[in-house]
């Protein structure tokens, strides 16, 4: 083991031992101050990775998922985003673990090596099917009621499952907040400069984005880390380290199918159709929730005051400084950590 990865090993465990010291002795504010932000890799070493990835026949899927733990422990859920994966949670996942919780991350349909179990499933991408994905993850993995926090796809996602299972959502963290939305909202055209940042949205409604995606999605996704997160220094292992799951058979079809949808120009499964009528009324969310922002999101998200209406139970907003962009739980992973926990507490 190089000397960089040692110390960057021996960094990372002492966020988890200090994790547990201070839920032992009550406290957590001094042990995620020794946190990273703006995470970066050291030159030369290898990125940590999980140790082992299980799986479970979960709905329509076998999916593929990340543990730490205790088996006994209170459930968290972490969701990834789109074009991330689980590893957005590999520090943030032994700080929870080594303060008593039961961590989960699964793939989402179309990442790493969640598959569906039958190929005449349609590979669909909207917004209904990823919660309810979830939802089946939760029921083959017997989980009632857990804690459930991601960013982009993920957020969405938590966000659906705290607004319409409540009895399966104890508290929620969401970076960009809410972000339920509908295909009616979604046809009122925005002012220009925000049309602009949606520009992989217009590409992929095209058989040459749909192609062009399909043949550069390494360099294209990379592209998105880079503009979503522009002060967040990757480094190349990093991003390659992510950049796997997008090799899943399923994963253009899914991606594609996700923005077409969102702009009614792909068709959702019926058996969804009452859940996104419920979705399409926008509603509120009771549960305990922490909003995350980070100070140099680079990716379309709303303004914290224009969402902070729409959580009716206890709730509160962090803005995340020093150049964290649109993947909070990889860039401060200590800091999101900390809000999951926080939230459970609220």
């Amino acid at each position: 083991m190089s000397e960089p990865m040692e110390i960057k090993r021996r960094s990372f465990f002492a966020v988890a031992a200090a994790a547990v010291a201070a839920v032992q002795l009550g406290g957590l504010e001094g042990a995620f101050a020794q946190g990273t932000t703006a995470n970066e890799t050291p030159a030369g070493s290898a990125p940590v990775k999980f140790s082992a990835l299980k799986e479970i026949k979960a709905g329509v899927l076998n999916v593929q998922y990340a543990e730490d733990g205790p088996r006994d422990g209170p459930p968290v859920i972490l969701l990834h985003g789109w074009p991330y994966d689980i590893y957005s949670y590999v520090e943030v996942a032994p700080i929870l673990a080594a303060a008593g919780y039961r961590v989960i991350a699964p793939f989402f349909r179309g990442y790493g090596g969640t598959r569906f179990l039958s190929g005449k499933t349609p590979r669909n991408g909207q917004q209904a099917a990823l919660a309810q994905d979830i939802i089946d993850l939760m029921d083959a993995l017997k989980i009632e009621r857990a804690v459930i926090a991601g960013y982009d796809w993920g957020a969405r996602t938590a966000d659906i499952v705290a607004a319409l299972r409540p009895d399966r959502c104890k508290a929620l963290v969401s970076v960009s907040g809410y972000l339920i939305g509908s295909q009616e909202i979604n046809k009122k055209p925005l002012p220009p400069k925000a049309e602009l940042a949606w520009w992989y949205q217009f590409y992929f409604t095209t058989e040459r984005g749909q192609e062009g995606y399909d043949a550069n999605r390494h360099d294209f996704n990379k592209l998105i880390w880079q503009l979503a997160s522009p002060k967040w220094k990757f480094s190349d292992a990093t991003y390659d380290r992510s950049a796997a799951s997008f090799e899943n058979p399923d994963h253009v079809a899914i991606v594609i199918h996700n923005y077409r949808w969102r702009l009614d120009l792909a068709k959702g499964e019926t058996k969804y159709d009452a859940l996104e009528e419920k979705l399409a009324k926008l509603p509120s969310i009771e549960v305990p929730t922490i909003t995350i922002e980070g100070d140099a999101n680079g990716a379309p998200h709303p303004e914290p005051a224009a969402y902070a209406s729409r959580f009716r139970g206890k709730y509160e907003h962090r803005n995340f400084t020093g150049g964290i962009g649109h993947n909070p739980p990889q860039e401060a992973p200590a800091e999101f950590a900390k809000a999951v926990i926080d939230a459970d507490r609220l």
